[in-house]
């Protein structure tokens, strides 16, 4: 844990891009470029349904084919994948150095500045993510469980009707945790600990539990889904990741089941 007097943004930009984040007054209205991420869940509002367009289309342009060449659900599991893991990785970053956020975060505390190819700025409520001296700390399984239940919740519910199973969605998050941890550790090992066991309070909250195997001889994670991303190369012949669960065997059978 360091100091109160620490500041999480600095240390935390240090780790990469994806644990970067900028900061705001709770409650303030974002000015453009600035949305608030609750615009994902908002039906109605395209938001989603631009994202999910513009996934496609980049996910198409890779291999030289149209935008209707990839299936819609590949696309919007794609999507969500780089949300949650853009939305998570700095929560984790300070669960693991400062016991911050003091307070839950919701979807409407969050703004971003939508982008494609990497990750995108994102804005955290000053106040939540700012030590307090003489406390202000909480536990990483309490941070863990309200980012879970709110948040990354709201991802999932927003993403499913695009007719991805929420086991793939869960499996999305989970995947997101331990590449937050392990991006992390990369960046600075002296780290790892602290990743690791954050990494780990969010994997045993109740929607995470079932969504992966972690060997803990030596901290392999597989999850127990794929994100679809195979599919979006031609005749869905595509790599897989590398915590994927069809690292295991990638017969026909087992990939039409996924």
């Amino acid at each position: 844990m360091t100091e109160p007097s620490a500041a999480p943004k600095t240390h935390l930009a240090a780790l990469g891009p994806f644990c970067a984040f900028e900061t705001h007054a709770t409650g303030a209205e974002p000015v453009a470029p600035w949305r608030k991420l609750s615009e994902v869940a908002q039906e109605g509002s395209g938001v989603l349904r631009e994202r999910v367009a513009s996934v496609r289309a980049s996910l198409a342009a890779n291999s030289g084919r149209p935008p209707g060449a990839v299936e819609p659900r590949v696309a919007a599991s794609v999507a969500h994948l780089g949300l949650v893991a853009r939305v998570i990785s700095p929560v984790l970053g300070l669960a693991a150095l400062h016991g911050l956020p003091s307070r839950p975060l919701t979807r409407d505390d969050l703004w971003w500045g939508s982008a494609l190819g990497g990750a995108f700025r994102l804005s955290l409520p000053r106040e939540k993510v700012t030590p307090v001296s003489g406390g202000g700390t909480r536990p990483a399984g309490a941070i863990a469980a309200d980012m879970l239940a709110g948040p990354v919740r709201d991802l999932v519910d927003a993403f499913a009707p695009f007719s991805v199973s929420r086991r793939i969605l869960w499996g999305n998050v989970a995947s997101a945790v331990n590449g937050a941890a392990t991006g992390i550790t990369a960046a600075a090992p002296s780290l790892a600990q602290p990743a690791r066991a954050a990494a780990l309070a969010f994997l045993q909250q109740p929607p995470l539990r079932d969504t992966h195997t972690l060997d803990t001889r030596n901290g392999r994670f597989t999850r127990r889904s794929c994100c679809l991303i195979y599919r979006a190369a031609p005749d869905a012949a595509g790599a897989v990741c590398g915590d994927c669960v069809l690292m295991r065997g990638r017969g026909a059978g087992e990939r039409g089941r996924r």
